[in-house]
């Protein structure tokens, strides 16, 4: 059995953070390797066996987020909405410097449109056709996802003034009404 190297997770968490910290500094056109390994206080080679280069690095940031997400959505869905909705909330709230870096300071553009994308996947199942008569599914799983999106920027941009509790009841009692 060979033994794991636990430097190398906790380099690449090291890396990880640093990005995300620059990004609040600085542009991510600004940021270079050389600025994340300084900031990671890792040698610029340690970055490059993990990552080809800085869009590889944070293309592998948002799609562990996003599938972290997938992976929470699979049981959290199951039950009411203002459950689901308080398990994100929390997860944001753990992860507020990636999320506010990535939609609230619009460091990532390419980030909200994966979130949105990802949340237009989960409303589809979610749609009551009943409640919903004559109305465009697309049309209100798209209106749901911008309206979620939308409330989590402003709650992030304004530094989380609510517990992830409070937003959640009221987020998930309007998405209860729409979807």
């Amino acid at each position: 059995m060979s033994k794991v190297d636990r430097r190398i997770p906790k380099s690449q968490e090291a890396i990880k953070n640093a990005l995300i910290k620059l990004m609040t500094e600085k542009s991510f056109d600004e940021i270079t390797i050389q600025d994340i390994s300084d900031k990671a206080n890792v040698n610029r080679g340690t970055i490059y066996p993990h990552y080809t280069d800085k869009y590889d690095l944070l293309d592998k940031l948002m799609e562990e987020h996003i599938n972290k997400l997938k992976e929470t959505s699979e049981w959290a869905c199951e039950g009411e909405w203002i459950d689901a909705t308080l398990v994100f909330f929390e997860y944001f709230e753990r992860n507020y410097l990636f999320f506010s870096t990535m939609l609230a300071s619009k460091g990532a553009p390419s980030f909200r449109s994966k979130f949105l994308e990802f949340l237009i996947e989960e409303f589809k199942d979610e749609v009551d056709k009943g409640k919903n008569q004559g109305l465009s599914e697309d049309t209100i799983v798209k209106f749901a996802a911008n309206a979620y999106v939308a409330v989590l920027e402003s709650w992030l941009k304004e530094g989380m003034p609510s517990p992830p509790q409070s937003i959640a009841k009221e987020l998930g009692i309007l998405l209860e009404r729409i979807v």
